[in-house]
């Protein structure tokens, strides 16, 4: 029981270290870089704010949702708050101008982190369509993957197509290099990431694990996190040159040997720095690396840090 306390004692001591650290580090160098006093005026809509013959999809910063369906999960007050990401629906994300989703799924098509499941994919599905119909030019990257331990759903590319199918950008690496206007009316770049189902191929309505990747950190330390993110960023291709899509994620998740499990509280160690992190990636040199950046419990100003970045882009500022 000894030890155990004193273990405790020494990880409520680094994670206050690491805190002070991200804090100190903000203080000294700030969160100024190009396009951080850009705010789009409308958020909804801020891809078409930009210009969509302006836009090629690898300059966007893509502001995205980590375990994005999560806002219904498991019981209100009892387990909801071990696996709550966000607390908006996958239809006010996009509003608020969300383009990236991870949404997670079981054999029976409905959502879960981990354990515990939510609603069914078809609510994912009408939020999307719902904000499609409203807008005329944003575009979507949908990630959906079988959730580990879980079997994949039966015929579940027939489904998505079936449902999606008018609005997907088939698996083509052109892709990259093209701007908006020139995949219109096309909206969706859907990458399914199944469990044993064969992987989509190119020219398929969907891509696979290969255009989407990332390197996740299983932490609560916020700032070891942070500088792993930076790491890992570093050792990519450039935006403009790689065929895949890479994601950085402002978060840190609670473990099982903390005493606080609850992930809003611990991912709030970090949550407020993603704009220090955009700074960070110019003073290190890996600001054109930086592609997908996704948090949990997304707010507006986390939305405007990647827009602005886009807009500095767009604009050739940076």
């Amino acid at each position: 029981m000894g030890s155990l306390f004193s273990k405790q004692v020494e990880r409520r001591k680094n994670i206050k270290a690491e805190k002070k650290t991200l804090c100190d580090l903000n203080e000294n160098c700030g969160e100024t870089y190009p396009g951080s006093d850009y705010r789009p005026a409308d958020r909804k809509n801020w891809m078409a704010g930009l210009g969509v013959d302006k836009v090629h999809i690898n300059k966007i910063v893509w502001p995205g949702t980590h375990d994005s369906a999560t806002n219904k999960i498991g019981i209100p007050f009892i387990t909801r708050p071990f696996a709550q990401c966000q607390s908006l629906s996958v239809y006010q994300q996009l509003i608020k101008g969300t383009r990236v989703l991870d949404i997670r799924v079981n054999e029976n098509r409905r959502v879960c982190h981990g354990i515990l499941t939510t609603y069914g994919i078809d609510v994912v599905i009408g939020d999307i369509k719902k904000f499609l119909s409203e807008t005329q030019s944003e575009v979507i990257i949908l990630e959906i993957r079988t959730e580990f331990g879980h079997q994949d759903p039966p015929e579940f590319e027939k489904y998505l197509e079936e449902q999606l199918g008018e609005y997907l950008i088939h698996q083509d690496e052109h892709v990259f290099g093209k701007t908006i206007a020139e995949l219109l009316p096309k909206r969706i770049i859907c990458v399914w990431k199944p469990n044993k189902s064969p992987r989509p191929q190119s020219g398929s309505p969907f891509w696979n694990a290969g255009h989407l990747k990332d390197n996740w950190i299983d932490t609560d330390l916020p700032s070891t996190k942070f500088d792993s993110n930076l790491k890992h960023l570093s050792e990519q291709p450039p935006a403009s040159s790689r065929k895949f899509f890479y994601r950085v994620e402002n978060t840190v998740t609670p473990q099982p040997d903390n005493p606080i499990v609850c992930v809003k509280p611990v991912t709030n160690r970090i949550h407020g720095y993603a704009r220090l992190f955009i700074a960070q990636c110019f003073t290190k040199g890996c600001a054109d690396r930086l592609q997908i950046f996704s948090t949990d419990f997304i707010d507006e100003d986390f939305v405007d840090a990647c827009v602005g970045l886009t807009q500095a882009r767009v604009e050739g500022a940076c």
